[in-house]
């Protein structure tokens, strides 16, 4: 049976004083598998529960199936990350028949040069600066520029799709008790703007030749027919605002953990290839997404001797997972070398991250090129200043010198 022993480390771990690490915390967590919360939640913590929950299929992506009152979610046309199969899976295969293997094998790698062209380019700004924000200046607009080009937005279009990201993207953290409404009111207006835009920019393509993944998707009648363009737009903004974060945290926190371990930074400088590895560990070790703050239980489940029952709602610490010592040697030491790292960076099963593959080529182009033109960079703060989110985590400026 489960212990309600970890109330209170859940609330550490989600309180900002732990942003900086939570690590020491997440073992404490371990030490109870499956912790039953106050509210009649379940935190899953250890590395093999996790792996059992993710491939599941009892466990749901839908909050429908949540038993709380008010819990269904008011939306009309949810991304498939919130469904499950048979829907899920529909919408899945329609998004990757255009995105990637097998039908579009070269699609994410037949992107590099664009992408190190824009890697280039913000670092050109660089000269001439002492100091740098590599989260303003460089991780930020780096994913977004990308995913205008992967989507079809016109160049004269990309400022205005840029702030309407900005404040999305700053409405994920809203907090109603420190944060002013305007921010939300924001994100919510930019929310709408964007659908709109994303549907009138949808309209255009139909009927009409072209590579971005718009006009693939309006134009594909595969076997498993198309998907509607309230369905298409939804996958764009699942594409634009998870792929946008998970990026920025990922080159943000490969960068700070580089300037921690400055013999990993300088191997990496002397042997590029040196980073697939390098972004595997960096996934394990320090990862984008550390909480899926929910998922519901189809059924009763039973997980390491303690039955969940239907309807309850389950949070999954996959952060703590990929540093669970019964998992992995030395689970707290980086090490790019690190053989057999099936870590939960990505999560794992059905909802596995649909833009892993773009996210990781990104990642190993930015960090390959920051190492190399950077002059001896060096950090302004340690810890820096973390985003308020437990769930999405990573700095929220990364400012740094160079000689």
């Amino acid at each position: 049976m489960p212990t309600t022993e970890t109330p209170d480390i859940l609330h550490r771990i989600l309180d900002y004083s732990a942003r900086a690490d939570p690590y020491p915390l997440y073992a404490e967590l371990r030490k109870t598998p499956v912790a039953l919360q106050e509210d009649g939640s379940y935190v899953i913590s250890t590395y093999r529960e996790l792996m059992d929950l993710l491939h599941n299929p009892h466990l749901s992506s839908d909050a429908r199936n949540l038993s709380r009152p008010g819990a269904e979610a008011a939306r009309s046309t949810p991304s498939f990350i919130n469904l499950d199969p048979p829907e899920h899976d529909r919408l899945r295969r329609l998004a990757m028949r255009n995105f990637g293997p097998p039908h579009t094998p070269g699609l994410v790698t037949g992107m590099e040069s664009d992408l190190t062209a824009i890697v280039s380019g913000l670092i050109d700004d660089f000269a001439g600066k002492e100091r740098i924000d590599i989260v303003d200046d460089f991780a930020y607009p780096f994913p977004v520029t990308m995913i205008c080009h992967l989507l079809g937005v016109p160049r004269e279009d990309e400022p205005r799709f840029h702030v309407w990201v900005n404040d999305i993207v700053n409405s994920l953290d809203y907090d109603p008790k420190t944060d002013p409404k305007e921010k939300l009111d924001n994100g919510l207006q930019a929310t709408k703007n964007l659908h709109q835009y994303l549907g009138g920019l949808l309209e255009q393509r139909h009927g009409r030749p072209g590579d971005d993944l718009l006009t693939r998707l309006a134009n594909d009648d595969g076997p498993d027919g198309r998907m509607t363009d309230d369905e298409i737009v939804s996958t764009a903004n699942l594409l634009l605002i998870a792929g946008h974060e998970t990026t920025v945290n990922l080159i943000t926190n490969g960068m700070l953990t580089l300037l921690r371990h400055p013999q990993v930074l300088q191997r990496l400088r002397d042997d590029p290839d040196l980073i697939v590895r390098l972004v595997e560990e960096l996934l394990r070790y320090e990862p984008p997404v550390h909480i899926i703050p929910w998922r519901a239980a189809y059924s009763d489940i039973t997980v390491a001797d303690t039955t969940i029952p239907k309807g309850s709602r389950i949070l999954l610490m996959l952060a703590s997972g990929s540093r669970d010592p019964d998992r992995f040697d030395d689970p707290d030491r980086f090490d790019p070398d690190r053989q057999d790292n099936q870590h939960l960076g990505f999560g794992s099963g059905i909802h596995v991250c649909f833009g892993g593959p773009l996210a990781r080529l990104e990642t190993q182009i930015a960090l390959n090129a920051l190492v190399r033109r950077l002059d001896r960079p060096r950090l302004v703060a340690d810890p820096p200043p973390y985003r308020p989110s437990p769930i999405l985590r990573g700095p929220i400026h990364l400012h740094i010198e160079q000689s």
